[in-house]
């Protein structure tokens, strides 16, 4: 499955009450489409799912779907530690004619791999919804292993998995162990390039909020064979890779899509505005990146992509 080279997993804006501002997802997935997203997650971990009631969640797929209308791929967080809510939400989501799931891996609840194997089954079975496999351990407290990942690839509907341990071993096992069109996506931004070493396909991005055409340029410069244009690019998106996680994700990026204009409120309790220090160094990164550039008469701040 190849849902494209770079999905951005969308934040969720918010009213000042704190409310879903359904209107700025439209028109956010609007921008992100026509400036480098191949498709956006929808009510992932950077969209405070765990804030977001199964209603709101399922109203934002629609607003999302409609606002791109098939121009990029929509996929629909509808993953749960609880196999059953994950089922329901998946099947309800399919009906919503939706490209995929990201299904993360049960957290607090710690299974083992067995358990693991039998949740996604379980999931894949219940409907022809397209699953992206999503491994966090650093969220859910227990790691999907390669040799589980191996055994769900073979099942019809899990096409591809959002790898986000941080190891590179893992990612290496994963691809020695999976066939070919099994897709693995980067779930972090500044391991895109090594990724892709590894047989890698693209990124689940939230740098791309802000720079998503330049995200696409370090993919297709790698994908060309042009490894040293592509290293040039990740070296000088770094700095932003990194700020954007200086405390929690989702805080920094939607700090950072404040600035720029974008009316997407704070995060939900408990997560908590930036602090003074951090929301300095990311002014800093995003001054010196020149991203806070306006667009004259269109009443907008928004990222300079030249």
């Amino acid at each position: 499955m190849n849902w494209g080279r770079v999905l951005t997993a969308m934040v969720t804006p918010f009213t000042s009450e704190g409310d879903i501002n359904y209107d700025e997802a439209a028109r956010l997935a609007d921008y992100l489409v026509t400036h480098g997203s191949d498709g956006l997650v929808v009510c992932g971990t950077t969209g405070e799912s765990p804030t977001l009631t199964w209603q709101e969640e399922f109203e934002l797929f629609r607003v999302v779907r409609d606002a791109v209308a098939g121009r990029a791929k929509v996929i629909a967080g509808t993953g749960s530690n609880s196999t059953r809510e994950a089922i329901e939400a998946t099947q309800k989501a399919a009906q919503l004619g939706l490209d995929g799931s990201l299904q993360v891996v049960p957290y607090y609840n710690k299974p083992t791999q067995a358990g693991l194997y039998q949740h996604f089954k379980a999931v894949a079975e219940a409907s022809d919804l397209p699953i992206l496999l999503y491994n966090i351990p650093g969220r859910t407290g227990v790691s999907l292993q390669p040799e589980t990942v191996a055994k769900l690839a073979q099942l019809q509907t899990v096409v591809a998995i959002k790898e986000a341990s941080g190891t590179m071993d893992v990612v290496s096992e994963i691809r020695r162990l999976t066939p070919s069109c099994f897709s693995i996506y980067s779930g972090d931004d500044s391991l895109t390039l090594p990724i892709l070493s590894l047989g890698g396909i693209g990124v689940v991005s939230v740098a791309s909020h802000l720079v998503g055409l330049q995200l696409q340029e370090l993919i297709q410069s790698y994908i060309r064979g042009q490894y040293e244009q592509a290293l040039a690019h990740h070296l000088r998106l770094f700095p932003l890779f990194k700020v954007l996680f200086v405390e929690t994700n989702p805080v920094p990026i939607k700090a950072a899509l404040e600035m720029q204009g974008w009316q997407v409120g704070r995060v939900r309790s408990p997560l908590a505005p930036l602090q003074a220090s951090s929301l300095q160094a990311l002014r800093q990164v995003l001054e010196e990146m020149e991203l806070l550039h306006e667009v004259r008469g269109s009443g907008r701040v928004t990222a300079n992509v030249s």
